[in-house]
């Protein structure tokens, strides 16, 4: 499977970096399947970074999950939101996949994702809220055991 990565650099080597902001998943390298996806993160991350260069890096995942613990969620569900919140609201909330795969929590699904935190709305009502909502999808790969599944295969510049 292809898969896509949006950034101001070119990533050939990836790694898993901790940051002080907690992810949908947690610590990971983040793909997505979607080209225009990883496109538009490219550009984000460029205007975030006052960088004048957004590329997307292209990988090919060999799909082997037979060695590694591997999660996919198909739809934004409650099981979902759980892992969301606790990889988004507490900083060494390990869960213990080397992949994951779902739906990604954008600046509208995270704000959202924010009120349940925060006690403004319960996790129901989020999940109500939610269903009205395009997501597209994310892949992390959560440990260097899982990066070894993934090749880099080529890059481009994002105009």
């Amino acid at each position: 499977m292809i898969l896509y990565h949006g950034s101001n650099v070119i990533v050939k080597n990836p790694i898993i970096i901790k940051t002080d902001i907690g992810r949908d998943f947690g610590f990971a390298f983040y793909l997505t399947p979607i080209k225009e996806q990883a496109e538009k993160m490219a550009k984000r991350t460029m205007r975030r970074n006052r960088d004048v260069n957004a590329f997307v890096s292209v990988f090919e995942w060999d799909e082997n999950k037979s060695d590694l613990k591997y999660k996919s969620f198909d739809e934004a569900d409650m099981d979902w939101l759980e892992l969301v919140i606790n990889c988004r609201s507490k900083k060494d909330y390990i869960h213990g996949f080397d992949i994951v795969e779902g739906k990604i929590a954008d600046d509208t699904v995270g704000e959202t994702i924010s009120f349940i935190i925060d006690g403004v709305i319960d996790m129901e009502a989020g999940l109500k809220k939610l269903k009205y909502q395009k997501i597209n999808s994310q892949i992390a790969f959560c440990s260097d055991k899982s990066l070894a599944h993934i090749k880099y295969i080529d890059s481009y510049e994002v105009k």
